[in-house]
Parts: structure tokens; C-alpha cells; sequence
């Protein structure tokens, strides 16, 4: 040990003034200290500085990880719950077949994945779609079922899991006078047909949060869940914004808008049912089968919303008592002024293969029916 009259320390950011020379710094009362490089004389900070800087650059630091994550300290709250307590699956009667007054029922869902699955205007997604059911066609809160990561409840999350046991609740019970609703917002992906009822030779899936690890949600499991118990006089609607959700119900019949015709989409192996049991069921798909659907700020400039179901929703709103044509018609228009003026600044909708330029909304359905007569009513 050295016989120096005081201990000399390097404190982290402390230079000199003029050589930028990292300096040491006495230990002693000194309010200067000397540069050996410029011989500058520079002022001492102060512990209090020192403790200042060091919090403002956690605040810096603190605040950089929130941009990162897309939090900030104002939006770390979570958010108020979509659905109205107590939750309608908790609701007696509504998990079993006891019967229940006739009326409107739905199932709103929208999954935001995470990391390079993420989507982000899923969430927008379903607060538009419920909304509009509460102020457009008359459904109450407590008998709208909402399913999204933003939700506490564990049953409420978008699981595979959760998902079949909420297509179940939505037909449990179903009598005439029924019109339900099933909303989904997320990914869609198709695969190669296992059950040989397919024709084209893929099914086409929802992805629900945990796909990864639990699998997708096949179409034919959609149609036994939610179609086969449709009886007379109850009407579903299934409202896709998804890739690849054109058949996504399995449906027999598929609108072709080109031909103002109905086309045969029946199983091709006569043991498979697809039909339900005198209900109806009707579907409206983001895009055909063999297309992406884009979830995109070009019809806002800020917020991210699925393409269909932004356009689906502004012409509900705007022509009350719209057909069915009319509103695939309107939907189809706006879309290719999109496409024609290229304002999708993500591309999601450029040319992937020689005939894909741009989602094309689909309506299929249990039974045909004339889309420019029939009004869209939920």
C-alpha cells in the first residue's frame, strides 16, 4: 500500500473539459481537479449531479424499452374488458341446452399473435364489429362473447381451446328466431386435404393465439361445431377477415360474383356432411381461398384495420338495408381503387403470383339464395 496522503477513484462520464480526458477524481473535499494531459482545471460534480444524470438516463433507458415493446407508462394499464359481466359464458343456461329466450347472440374474436406473426388491428377489429351489432342491428352486450390476448380472464383468450368451447356456446340452445354471429380476426392458413372431401385439395384453417404448440382449427371442425346444429329457422353469420377463408365454413354453395352464380362446393366423398339441420348459414370471407387479406392503414392513414372488415362496416353504416351483391359489389369497387391508386404502403396486396393482384371478398353459403334481393340483415 502506497503512503498517498488520499484515494483517487475514476467515476463513469467525468472528463475534462477541453482534451476530453477521462479524469480521476479525489476522494477529498476538492471542488477542482487538475487534467494531467491539458492541465485544465475542471470543476467537481457533486453526488446530487451525479445521482441526477444516473436517473435521467434510466428514464431514457426505461422509456426506450417501452417504444421497443410498443408500451408506454400511459398505455401500461390494461385495458377495460369487451365484455360485460357478469361473461356470457358464465351466464346459467348459456353452457348447456336449456332452452333460452330467441334472439341475437355473437362471438367476436381477434387474435394479435406475437413477435413475426403479430397482427395489429385485430383488436380494432372487434371493438368496430361489436359496436356496430350494439348500434346497427340490435344486440345487447351481455349476449356478445368477446375472445382476444387483451382480455384478463384466462377463458377469454383466444386459445384453440377457448375458441371450440365459444363456437359451442354460440349455437348451444339455438332455437327459430335466432341470429348469430361468429367475427373472426386473425390468420388464416390452408393445408393439404386429409379427409378427401376437399375440391380443391386443401382446408382452410383459423389460427388461434396458440397455434404453434396446439394446432390450428380446421374448417371441417368449424362446420360440425357451428353448422350442423342450425336448426329451422336460425340463421348464422360467419364473418371471416382472414387469409385463405374463402370456404372456411365449408359451406355447399359458393357465391361467383364474376358469373352472378351460385357454384356446387359440396364434399366430394358423399359420407361427409356439411349441411345443417334446416338452419342457415351464411359466410362472408375476406378473400378466396388461395389469397392473402391485408391488415393495413390505407383506408385510415393511422389505424390498422382488417381491409374487409373496415369496408364491410362503412358501407353497413352508410347504406342501411344493403343486399348482399350490393355490399359484395361495394366491397370489390373499393378495393381494386385501392389496389389502382397503391396506397397499401405495406405491399401486402402486390402481385405474389401470376393472377393474385387483390383480395377478393366471397360469400358462401348452406343453401343458395338471391344476393341482389336479400337484404343483409344481422
Amino acid at each position: 500500500m502506497s503512503g498517498n496522503n488520499h484515494i483517487m477513484m475514476v467515476t463513469r462520464g467525468v472528463v475534462c473539459g477541453k482534451c476530453r480526458h477521462r479524469l480521476s477524481i479525489p476522494t477529498t473535499n476538492s471542488t477542482e481537479v487538475k487534467c494531467p494531459t491539458c492541465n485544465k482545471m475542471n470543476p467537481i460534480p457533486t453526488y446530487e449531479q451525479f445521482g441526477n444524470k444516473d436517473r435521467s438516463i434510466e428514464k431514457l433507458i426505461v422509456k426506450a424499452k417501452e417504444k421497443i415493446s410498443g408500451n408506454d407508462l400511459i398505455s401500461s394499464k390494461k385495458p377495460d374488458s369487451l365484455n360485460k359481466k357478469p361473461c356470457p359464458l358464465n351466464i346459467p343456461g348459456s353452457s348447456s341446452s336449456e332452452t333460452r329466450p330467441a334472439g341475437k347472440r355473437a362471438l367476436l374474436i381477434g387474435v394479435t399473435y406475437k413477435r413475426k406473426h403479430k397482427l395489429k388491428g385485430t383488436i380494432n377489429d372487434v371493438k368496430s364489429m361489436r359496436e356496430l351489432l350494439i348500434l346497427n342491428f340490435g344486440f345487447k352486450e351481455e349476449n356478445i362473447l368477446v375472445l382476444t390476448e387483451q382480455e384478463i380472464e384466462p377463458e377469454l383468450i383466444p386459445t384453440k381451446k377457448n375458441i371450440l368451447k365459444s363456437l359451442e356456446w354460440l349455437v348451444k340452445g339455438c332455437q327459430a328466431g335466432d341470429s348469430l354471429v361468429f367475427y373472426f380476426s386473425g390468420h388464416g392458413l390452408s393445408q393439404p386435404d386429409f379427409e378427401g372431401d376437399e375440391r380443391d385439395g386443401f382446408a382452410e384453417n383459423i389460427c388461434p393465439v396458440d397455434f404453434m404448440t396446439e394446432g390450428m382449427i380446421v374448417d371441417n371442425d368449424i362446420n360440425s361445431t357451428i353448422v350442423w346444429p342450425l336448426k329451422k329457422g336460425v340463421t348464422l353469420h360467419a364473418i371471416v377477415d382472414a387469409c385463405h377463408s374463402g370456404t372456411v365454413l365449408d359451406l355447399e354453395h359458393v357465391y361467383n360474383r364474376q358469373e352472378n352464380k351460385w357454384e356446387d362446393n359440396s364434399p366430394l366423398s358423399g359420407n361427409a356432411r356439411k349441411h345443417p339441420d334446416g338452419g342457415l348459414a351464411i359466410s362472408l370471407s375476406a378473400c378466396l381461398d388461395n389469397q392473402v387479406a391485408a391488415d393495413t392503414t390505407a383506408f385510415t392513414g393511422k389505424t390498422m384495420n382488417g381491409a374487409m372488415t373496415f369496408l364491410l362496416i362503412k358501407i353497413l353504416k352508410k347504406y342501411h338495408g344493403a343486399t348482399y351483391g350490393d355490399l359484395l359489389d361495394m366491397m370489390h369497387e373499393e378495393l381494386e381503387k385501392v389496389n389502382e391508386s397503391r396506397c397499401f404502403a405495406e405491399k401486402i396486396l402486390k402481385k405474389i403470383t401470376k393472377n393474385m393482384l387483390l383480395q377478393k371478398p366471397q360469400i358462401s353459403a348452406s343453401k343458395p339464395f338471391d344476393v341482389y334481393k336479400e337484404h343483409f340483415v344481422l
